[in-house]
């Protein structure tokens, strides 16, 4: 007499999840895929790391050049020119590492069906490497300011706040658009035109004062705005209007700090939730 196998019960084997299990393992392939992306990405070219300074100098050198010699903008602001270049390092930054986040999981297909990784650390690999080339341009940058007459400041040191603010708030936005881009290739056309749009809608070209009263509430809104604003104050212009005295508590500070962190919560969701079912989708 023989005795009936047990029914063995069948469940649903989830994909891997966005963090893993491992810490140190989710730490050190981050900075190694960050790595190996920033070296990589200069390996073939005869200038190689100058390029990472280079190119916001020279971008810089054009917009300067058609705002102030051909528009006459910005003979009445003061150090006109280091807000620009800086504003434009650190629009460089977040525009960089957003648009290489969009395709960011899709570009990594490959191992993405194949390997058992935290997923999480493709977005954040590409927001790494973006840093590593702003570190850079802001040690090119600092010593105009000093050739440009600028006195180092105690305020300098906030710099740090207003970098960890920028690297927050485009980290949460590169791990929305690079999921996001899975689902709708889409995503790619319509974050270059939002990026565009935050070009010329962000304090950058401008100071914020200089904002119709009706639309300063609106400009104020973007985290962007307070990154800008309060670096023109800490590092270019000490006697420029804060984020407080130029928009408001609420709209030049809670309101943005309240998007920042949507934004970065959001992220976090998105790509939790999603980062199980990315290799069925592409």
């Amino acid at each position: 007499m023989t005795t009936a196998a047990a029914p063995v019960e069948l469940r649903d084997v989830g994909g891997p999840s966005a963090f893993g299990v491992d810490a140190q393992r989710f730490w050190r392939l981050l900075w190694f895929m960050s790595a190996f992306e920033f070296r990589s990405r200069y390996t073939n070219t005869v200038l190689g790391y100058v390029w990472t300074i280079a190119q916001p100098l020279i971008f810089f050198g054009v917009i300067f050049l058609v705002l102030r010699e051909i528009l006459r903008f910005g003979a009445d602001i003061e150090n006109y020119a280091l807000m620009l270049v800086l504003n434009i390092v650190l629009f460089q930054y977040f525009q960089q590492a957003t648009n290489r986040g969009v395709r960011a999981v899709s570009s990594k297909e490959g191992i993405v069906r194949k390997m058992q990784f935290p997923r999480i650390v493709i977005p954040l690999s590409v927001s790494l490497t973006a840093t590593f080339s702003l570190l850079l341009s802001l040690l090119a940058v600092v010593p105009l300011f000093l050739i440009s007459g600028l006195e180092p400041r105690v305020s300098w040191l906030l710099l740090f706040p207003i970098l960890l603010t920028l690297i927050v708030f485009t980290t949460g936005i590169v791990l929305i658009v690079s999921v996001a881009f899975v689902r709708a290739e889409d995503t790619a056309q319509a974050w270059t035109l939002i990026s565009r749009m935050l070009f010329y809608a962000a304090p950058i070209l401008y100071p914020i004062t200089f904002v119709p009263g009706s639309l300063q509430s609106i400009i104020a809104a973007n985290p962007l705005s307070l990154v800008f604003t309060q670096a023109r104050v800490w590092i270019i212009d000490p006697s420029a209007p804060n984020v407080v005295e130029a928009s408001g508590l609420v709209a030049g500070l809670l309101v943005p700090l309240a998007i920042l962190l949507a934004v970065v919560v959001g992220g976090l969701w998105m790509f939790s939730r999603e980062a199980p079912r990315v290799a069925e989708a592409l």
